[in-house]
């Protein structure tokens, strides 16, 4: 989630630009190298694994045997839990913030849009009430796409700094105190990324090699240092990576496809309903009766943490690609919940808990798959050259659905009922797990070089 300018937008941009040391490969490996193409007859991607035609600068038996003693080593001697993330927790940290405070922005907005309502004249209008919640939206649409190309050109820690400057300049000029107080966690941003590292993929693109050595030295030891490097310069000259990339880039191959994919993911997953639910959850769960938004937001972030944990622990066990079909599989019963609850009720109660459950279990679902590894996925799939601006496009068509989905929401659920609304948002769902299963190349235990070099490959 991210705020009204576009601070929050660079946040998915910098985050996957770390790099971490690959993944021990005690299994084998049938990714392979991966070929993507779009058919003549139809517009599925194929996906097949060419396992013999890696490149030549993959890694031989020995550069993975000391790899695997230098991870032994970060794990304290073998079998004990891999602490290697540690060094770059603080800084992910920081970047993090502004998740939170786009998320507070919405929260504060959800719960109050009542009494909003009612002090400034429309309430009951829910053409309006849709219009308060999403309006600040079109601002995070223009800063997406000026935030990729500002990451790609400044890098990430400036562009962070620079983008704190409209996020609280906007929450010190709100009217109540839960609004204007947002600006605390950006001046936190804004400091705390004057003590953060910056991408050494984006220093070794600017030339900057001293920077980038001390960068991966202290993340992931001396012994990373050449091999790393090695392997992002081999990436650049393949690439030609400047500083400079043009826009007309996202529409060759392979970004084409790689855009295709983000701005495809991002529509699904705002008709999918995520934002309808999540905006107006307190009206919502007046209607099935509970009055205290306090308390129906609480449930809601409850279940958003329980599922972002969960996620936490099976991304880089399970997958991407499992974790996204199951999570709108998940979504999709869950609508179809509510709506059985609505449409054939049995009593009261048991409607309303249905319903209750059905909102919980959706959210979940969504905070699982849905939500956190579609921001993963686009960047780890996007070349080095053009990733700010692959993100941007995508994000951009994140925030035109979620716009749409916020304004128009409240007015559909009051013309056809909650029942048809949730119904159609369970479809969409199911439109995307298949989307998920056809389209979508898994890249768990690859770098971003070896998943770049992959997508390159010709047919």
């Amino acid at each position: 989630m991210w705020p009204v300018s576009a601070a929050i937008v660079s946040a998915p941009v910098s985050i996957p630009n770390l790099y971490f040391p690959k993944a021990k490969r005690t299994q084998k490996l049938h990714y392979g190298a991966l070929k993507c193409s779009f058919g003549h007859s139809s517009p599925r991607l194929r996906v097949s694994a060419l396992k013999d035609q890696l490149p030549d600068s993959a890694t031989t038996p020995e550069d993975e045997g000391r790899k695997l003693s230098s991870s032994d080593n970060k794990r304290g001697g073998g079998g004990g839990f891999d602490y290697g993330w540690l060094p770059a927790f603080p800084h992910v940290l920081v970047a993090s913030m502004s998740n939170f405070i786009f998320g507070y922005h919405i929260g504060v907005m959800n719960g109050p849009i009542v009494s909003v309502a009612r002090e400034l004249g429309f309430d009951g209008n829910s053409f309006l009430e849709g219009l308060v919640v999403s309006i600040f939206i079109a601002g995070a649409f223009i800063g997406s796409l000026i935030a990729g190309p500002l990451a790609d050109k400044l890098g990430c820690r400036l562009t962070f700094q620079i983008d704190t400057i409209p996020l609280i300049l906007g929450a010190i000029t709100r009217w109540r105190t839960m609004l204007y107080i947002a600006s605390v966690p950006g001046f936190v941003v804004a400091l705390g990324m004057q003590f953060a590292i910056e991408s050494p993929r984006w220093l070794c693109k600017a030339g900057r090699m001293d920077e980038a050595k001390t960068v991966i030295r202290e993340l992931w030891g001396a012994s990373e240092v050449e091999n790393a490097i090695e392997e992002f310069q081999s990436v650049s000259m393949s690439d030609g990576s400047d500083l400079d990339s043009r826009w007309s880039e996202i529409l060759e191959e392979p970004h084409s496809r790689v855009a295709f994919i983000g701005g495809t993911l991002f529509t699904l997953q705002q008709f999918a309903g995520i934002n309808g639910v999540l905006y107006f959850s307190s009206l919502t769960f007046q209607d099935v009766g509970i009055q205290s938004s306090a308390l129906a937001s609480l449930f809601v972030g409850l279940t958003n943490f329980a599922g972002a944990l969960c996620a936490l622990y099976l991304v880089d066990r399970e997958g991407r690609q499992k974790l996204l079909i199951g999570s709108y599989l998940g979504m999709a019963i869950s609508m179809f919940l509510v709506a059985f609850s609505v449409v054939f009720p049995l009593d009261e109660l048991l409607s309303n808990n249905l319903s209750i459950l059905g909102t919980i279990m959706y959210i979940f679902s969504f905070a699982i798959g849905a939500g956190p590894v579609t921001g993963i996925i686009i960047p780890e799939l996007s070349s080095t050259r053009t990733r700010g601006k692959i993100m941007g496009v995508s994000f951009s068509t994140h925030w035109a659905c979620n716009f749409v989905v916020g304004l128009f929401f409240l007015e559909l659920v009051e013309k056809f009922g909650v029942a048809p609304v949730y119904a159609s948002f369970g479809a969409v769902s199911l439109v995307a797990a298949a989307f998920a299963y056809y389209f979508i190349v898994e890249t768990k235990g690859r770098s971003l070089e070896e998943i770049e070099r992959s997508l390159n490959l010709k047919a």
